[in-house]
């Protein structure tokens, strides 16, 4: 580290001169709005693994090998891309909060299991009880309203408890806030 770094890596200062521009701090406005798009754009990448995986498998040829096992179906095509925005999330959005740990993974998957259930209630509804059972009125459920549910609980549970760094783990403090709501 030279003499124009601070510690804090905050605020540069030239020799002899006034303060360079000051980075914004960590866990504020800023990295919460970059951790918010980095999870937006990861759960895109899932969504399209997510609705891809469910139509071929129960819409595929007119009638997937799937078709009368829509929620079978649904479970695939959610596992597969929790697969893709595990990593995705772990690497890209919390990926300043550490390596994984036994704990993490443990809730990275309960949290899904969760999420899971989210959208395959949405999508169970609206085949058992409405009768729907068109590729629109899946795709509605099942992916749209069913994900847009999942992902907001995703947010908040990944923030305030998966992806997480505390003292015990890491000996740094936490660089970014939770999530939304823990931002003062």
């Amino acid at each position: 580290m030279s003499s124009s770094e601070s510690v804090t890596g905050t605020t540069a200062r030239a020799e002899d001169g006034p303060p360079a521009a000051t980075a914004p701090a960590p866990g504020g406005l800023s990295a919460t709005l970059r951790r918010s798009a980095a999870f937006l754009v990861v759960g895109g990448i899932g969504f399209v693994v997510d609705a891809g995986t469910y139509n071929l498998l129960v819409f595929a040829g007119g009638k997937g090998v799937l078709y009368h096992a829509p929620l079978l179906a649904k479970i695939i095509a959610i596992v597969t891309a929790t697969v893709v925005t595990y990593f995705g999330n772990k690497w890209w959005t919390y990926g300043q909060r550490g390596g994984g740990s036994a704990r993490q993974y443990v809730l990275y998957a309960l949290f899904n299991v969760i999420a899971i259930g989210l959208q395959l209630g949405c999508l169970g509804f609206s085949r058992y009880v409405l009768e729907l059972s068109s590729p629109l009125s899946d795709n509605v459920s099942g992916t749209l309203i069913g994900q847009a549910l999942a992902v907001v609980f995703r947010y908040w549970a990944y923030g305030a408890f998966v992806f997480t760094t505390t003292g015990r783990e890491s000996g740094a403090a936490d660089p970014a806030p939770a999530g939304p709501a823990t931002n003062h």
